[in-house]
């Protein structure tokens, strides 16, 4: 007899979803999605100028705020381009 076998990323899917509720995979997934946004940010503070680094910020919250990362690709795009 065969067995069937999972991968270990169902295994662990299932272990997230039995011990957790959605409120709190939710706040979960929220603080990693925050800390990694205000972690960009900073780099790239540090790696533009401020007016380069605000146009980018802008950039970045305006395609969090309408779901569209293709406004951010086109500003990091117009910086490689002016940079060449």
């Amino acid at each position: 007899m065969q067995k069937r076998t999972r991968s270990i990323l169902d295994e662990l899917n299932a272990i997230s979803a039995s011990r957790r509720d959605r409120s709190a995979l939710v706040e979960s997934r929220a603080t990693h999605v925050i800390e990694g946004a205000i972690n960009l940010i900073n780099h790239i503070r540090e790696t533009y100028d401020p007016e380069t680094a605000g146009e980018l910020e802008r950039r970045l919250l305006n395609s969090i705020r309408s779901q569209d990362t293709s406004k951010f690709m086109r500003g990091i795009r117009k910086v490689k381009n002016e940079n060449q």
